[in-house]
């Protein structure tokens, strides 16, 4: 029961949004939007800001599920694209309504998170100091979330399989493979 009264919640959120700023909805409005009372929403959530992140940790976190490895990081991204532009009106409203550095830190944490599990995985014959690990890691994953927030900025227009493949062209053969030419010029 709990998690159906949650994806209703969610709906009635994604609802208002696709038709108003965050700014203009209360708590009020996405209860009465899913026929619950506003002590039901907070059983479930503090508040809006709560309910979005609950949203986007299982949609986005979900669509990486499985593909944390550098061989499979494309795949990865291209599935966290195309929940993204599944629901674009959810994805393009909370951007347009949140501070762009908290957008901005929380699509970091999530990629960064996805690198680092994959460079995690590079066997020990690959020599890279912990600190230049921490340099790709943050150098990929900063050029990742501003391609992808920009691609929302702009509306998501492109599909996201085109995007991918022109990231795959970077590093020379992917992530790994540009970790293990790192590794031989030190």
């Amino acid at each position: 029961m709990a998690q159906r009264t949650e994806k209703a919640i969610a709906n009635a959120l994604k609802k208002l949004l696709a038709k108003r700023p965050l700014n203009r909805i209360t708590i009020s409005d996405i209860a009465n939007e899913c026929g619950i009372n506003r002590m039901t929403f907070y059983y479930h959530y503090r508040d809006v800001y709560d309910l979005i992140e609950c949203i986007a940790d299982e949609e986005l976190k979900g669509a990486l599920e499985g593909k944390r490895t550098l061989a499979d990081w494309q795949e990865g991204i291209l599935k966290l694209m195309t929940v993204m532009k599944k629901d674009k009106a959810f994805y393009t409203g909370v951007y347009n309504s949140l501070d762009q550095h908290k957008t901005f830190d929380y699509v970091y944490k999530l990629v960064a998170d996805l690198l680092q599990e994959g460079f995690d995985q590079v066997p020990s014959t690959v020599r890279v100091s912990a600190e230049d690990k921490q340099f790709i890691v943050d150098f990929y994953a900063y050029a990742f979330c501003g391609l992808l927030l920009q691609w929302v900025r702009r509306g998501m227009k492109e599909e996201p399989a085109v995007l991918v493949e022109r990231m795959g062209k970077l590093g020379k053969g992917g992530l790994g493979r540009g970790l293990e030419a790192f590794s031989e010029t030190i």
